[in-house]
């Protein structure tokens, strides 16, 4: 049983860092273009793309108001950094909560005594594993947050919350589509006025 432990104990470390490169990798090479497109795509006019979580609200206006306008949907992702803490968060909740279905202590395998909190989760592992799951998704979920609300039209910026630090109305959308839609159409659609 001592050797079986020993090996344990020698493997805990080599565990932890392959979990927290394997997660660097999974992060980096699931998206290098830093925005994770879920793409609705609707007419063929113009392209109008929300970057936010939900924007149905503005997307069926602007739909009913201008037909023939493409509507995409992405999110907005966050720094890099921050989309590889909550992947290695997301790695070592589920280490963590296999050691406490487990049991095993891995504080005697490093000759440490084990804190009271995991002495309480190996007496109320169905709690501990529910606590471990939801303040971890806590954590990568304000990880991974933005707040972003960033709207392009043929892909120059019209509208971005991370700079001006809010929605915008329905009304100042609408305007300032109107004004970028006018300022970017071709010479020669435009009515020829005889003179």
């Amino acid at each position: 049983v001592n050797g079986h432990l020993l090996m344990l104990v020698a493997w805990l470390p080599f565990s932890i860092i392959f979990l927290g490169v394997l997660s660097l990798y999974c992060a980096a090479s699931a998206d290098n273009s830093g925005i994770k497109k879920m793409k609705m795509q609707f007419a063929t006019g113009p392209l109008l793309k929300f970057q936010i979580w939900v924007f149905e609200e503005y997307m069926q206006v602007l739909y009913q108001r201008y037909p023939d306008i493409r509507i995409e949907g992405e999110n907005y992702l966050p720094l890099p950094l921050y989309r590889h803490v909550a992947s290695f968060l997301s790695m070592f909740k589920l280490a963590l909560i296999g050691l406490i279905i487990i049991g095993k202590d891995p504080f005697a395998l490093c000759g440490m005594q084990a804190p009271g909190i995991w002495v309480w989760g190996q007496e109320n592992k169905i709690y501990a594993c529910m606590m471990v799951f939801f303040f971890s998704n806590m954590i990568e979920n304000q990880c991974m947050s933005t707040g972003a609300f960033e709207i392009t039209l043929n892909d120059v910026p019209v509208w971005s919350k991370l700079e001006s630090g809010h929605l915008p109305s329905m009304q100042q959308l609408v305007q300032i589509l109107e004004n970028e839609m006018k300022m970017n159409v071709p010479m020669d659609t435009l009515p020829h006025h005889r003179s």
